[in-house]
C-alpha cells in the first residue's frame, strides 16, 4: 500500500450522504472507499495513531479530539482507491456498560472497517475491548465487520500495567488480527495494522465473478442448426448410398 495524496481535514463527522461527505478530494468518481473508524478509551492514542498512519509522522501532543474525519488515496494491489479514518472521542464506562453517544455510534454504523485501540499502560482501556467489540458487531447485525484490535504504547514497557499477550489472546478469541505497536517509534506496525484492514475490505467490496462462471461452463453449449442439419444430410446420403450398392 503506498499513500498518495496530501491528507486533508474534515472538522466534524459529516452525515452519511451530505455534500461535506463527497466533496472532500478522495471522492473521486470511479474510487472504490475504505471506510475506517478508530475507537478506544480516552488517551490511549487513537489520535496519534491516525496521524502516524497517514503521515508518517509522531506528534506528541494533541487537542481533546472532537472527531476528525481524515481522507486520504492509497494504492493496494496496483489499485488506487479513497480511504476515509473517523478518528472518535473517547469512549467511557458507566456502572459497568459503555456509555456510547449517537455521534460514536454512527461512526461505527458508518464504517467498512474498525481499529480497537487500547494503551498497555491502562488496564481499564484493555477491559473495554470485549464490550466495544460487542457493540461494534449489534452495530452492524447479518455482517462480519473486519476489526483489528492494536495494543498501543508498546515502548513504555517501564510503567505497563497489560501483558500485550493478553490482547493477542483475546483478539484471537474475538476473531481479530492483533497489532502491538508503539506510535511514536515505529511507522511500520501501525501501516501493517491499516494495511490488513485496507486488504481486506477491498477484497470484500469486490464482486464475486467465479460462481457465475461455474453455472455458465456447467450450461451445454446450444448446437448450431446449420451443423446439425449437415449432418441429417450426410446420413441421408451415406444410406442411400448404402442402398444403392445393395441393390447392385
Amino acid at each position: 500500500m503506498r499513500l498518495i495524496q496530501n491528507m486533508c481535514t474534515i472538522a466534524e463527522y459529516p452525515a452519511q450522504g451530505s455534500a461535506a461527505a463527497s466533496d472532500c478530494c478522495v471522492g473521486a468518481a470511479g474510487r472504490r472507499l475504505v471506510k475506517i473508524a478508530v475507537v478506544g478509551a480516552s488517551g490511549v492514542g487513537k489520535t496519534a495513531l491516525v496521524v502516524r498512519f497517514l503521515t508518517k509522522r509522531f506528534i506528541g501532543d494533541y487537542e481533546r479530539n472532537a472527531g476528525n474525519l481524515y481522507t486520504r488515496q492509497v494504492q493496494i494491489e496496483g489499485e488506487t482507491l479513497a480511504i476515509q479514518v473517523q478518528d472518535t472521542p473517547g469512549i467511557q464506562v458507566h456502572e459497568n456498560s459503555l456509555s456510547c453517544s449517537e455521534q460514536l455510534n454512527r461512526c461505527i454504523r458508518w464504517a467498512d472497517a474498525v481499529v480497537i485501540v487500547f494503551s498497555i499502560t491502562d488496564y481499564k482501556s484493555y477491559e473495554l475491548i470485549s464490550q466495544l467489540h460487542q457493540h461494534v458487531q449489534q452495530l452492524h447485525l447479518g455482517t462480519r465487520l473486519p476489526v483489528v484490535v492494536v495494543a498501543n504504547k508498546a515502548d513504555l514497557l517501564h510503567i505497563k500495567q497489560v501483558d500485550p499477550q493478553l490482547g493477542l489472546q483475546l483478539a484471537s478469541m474475538l476473531g481479530c488480527s492483533f497489532y502491538e505497536v508503539s506510535v511514536s517509534e515505529n511507522y511500520n506496525d501501525v501501516y501493517s495494522a491499516f494495511h490488513v484492514l485496507c486488504k481486506e475490505v477491498s477484497h470484500k467490496q469486490q464482486p464475486s465473478s467465479t460462481p457465475e462462471k461455474r453455472r455458465t461452463s456447467l450450461i451445454p453449449r446450444p448446437k448450431s442448426p446449420n451443423m446439425q442439419d449437415l449432418k441429417r444430410r450426410f446420413k441421408q446420403a451415406l444410406s442411400a448410398k448404402v442402398r444403392t450398392v445393395t441393390s447392385v
